[in-house]
């Protein structure tokens, strides 16, 4: 899937693709001033808190480097019947925004189209699963203090400017789950300095990194994260350890009175380490995840004129002389080869108008198309969903 955000990304670090992420600390800047506030605004932000129903940790405030209790901002909607919705108090928002404050919006791209076309535009360039923060910061407000993330981020400066401390890490690449805490930061200042509106920046997992707009004066900032959490081999192991249930000597109790039979279960792990690679579970993976949500389709609704592949990652096209096999989200369809031409630009990632791709391949992709929703690897391309593409990813077949 081609989008402007990726290509201004690899564009800003230098970059030739994802095989770039997580080696060393990157730093560069936009050329498409555009593609900023197409991304996301403060008052897109706000509006996004106005219209759902938020709760911590999903949403929090911070003062002084302190968490805002939820009770300072958060207030009941309560209908004529009684029923009760939290939902946040912009007044009470707007006067702690207006003191000095960081409000943070985890996995932005839940709530926001855009913001998911792009993650789901990052996912299929890296392979991993990608989710984006978004982080609004008020006038002398200062972040979260000195940490590092478990995972790779790539932060895009939206609006005005923010102060950035990045040091090397303290231990090589730290996990979630390790057997070292990892909280003393290294001494090591890899890059210090002011990230103002278009630049961008990629801190590697294990990097310790702070933000502030400390001694900044009036103004704010906007900034998005794109955490994108890559396998490692810790994870093969867990996901051996899964396939190790198929085998009986691997199910029995390890007997704590008798000497445990240590040879063959270093045998039978030895040949389910060498039957099962590095490479198939990093295959396997992307067909393991489930399928994302998206609007169902209903016929009483409209018809299907357009569609989109909403794939976490891009399906597998397998040609097998008169057959072609999709395999996506642990499904496998095999439909005649015919189908081809329909099924590559149906599953580009890119918006599909039904009518325009029927001149290009052939009246089939309405039916190709019809089977795809129903298989739930497209959606329905409703006029929301639509926006998030439009501008920063081209229509297939138009």
């Amino acid at each position: 899937m081609e989008h402007r955000l990726i290509n201004a990304i690899e564009t800003a670090l230098g970059w030739s693709g994802a095989e770039e992420l997580g080696k060393g600390f990157a730093r560069g800047g936009l050329d498409d001033p555009a593609l900023l506030s197409r991304l996301l605004t403060p008052n897109r932000l706000l509006d996004i808190a106005m219209r759902r129903s938020l709760n911590r940790p999903q949403f929090r405030c911070f003062q002084k480097g302190v968490e805002v209790h939820p009770a300072v901002y958060y207030t009941d909607s309560v209908s004529p019947r009684g029923q009760s919705i939290p939902v946040v108090n912009m007044r009470s928002l707007g006067n702690l925004l207006g003191e000095g404050a960081t409000l943070i919006l985890d996995q932005a791209n839940v709530f926001d189209p855009t913001m998911e076309v792009a993650c789901r535009a990052l996912q299929w360039w890296s392979h991993e699963r990608v989710q984006v923060n978004a982080y609004l910061t008020t006038n002398d407000a200062a972040g979260f203090p000195l940490h590092w993330d478990d995972h790779d981020v790539v932060i895009v400066q939206l609006a005005d400017e923010k102060e950035w401390e990045v040091r090397g890490a303290s231990r090589k690449v730290p996990m979630y789950r390790d057997s070292d805490p990892n909280t003393i930061p290294s001494d090591e200042i890899i890059w210090s300095g002011v990230m103002r509106t278009g630049d961008v920046m990629h801190i590697p997992r294990g990097h310790w990194h702070q933000a502030t707009r400390t001694g900044s004066g009036s103004g704010k900032s906007l900034h998005v994260t794109f955490g994108i959490t890559k396998r490692t081999g810790a994870s093969w192991l867990a996901w051996l350890a899964d396939w190790s249930r198929e085998h009986e000597i691997f199910r029995h109790d390890l007997d704590r009175w008798h000497v445990p039979d240590s040879a063959a279960l270093t045998e039978a792990a030895t040949a389910l380490l060498g039957a099962r690679s590095p490479a198939d579970y990093l295959a396997a993976y992307e067909q393991e995840v489930t399928l994302p949500r998206h609007v169902p389709f209903l016929d009483i609704l409209g018809p299907l004129d357009a569609v989109v592949c909403t794939t976490h990652f891009p399906p597998r096209i397998r040609e097998s002389g008169e057959t072609v096999d999709v395999l996506a989200s642990g499904k496998r369809l095999t439909l005649a080869a015919k189908a081809l031409p329909a099924l590559r630009l149906l599953l580009s990632g890119r918006p599909v108008v039904l009518e325009q791709a029927a001149a290009v391949v052939g009246a089939e992709v309405v039916e190709v198309a019809d089977i795809l929703v129903k298989e739930e690897l497209c959606a329905v391309l409703t006029p929301e969903l639509s926006s998030g593409y439009t501008g920063l990813v081209t229509n297939a077949g138009s």
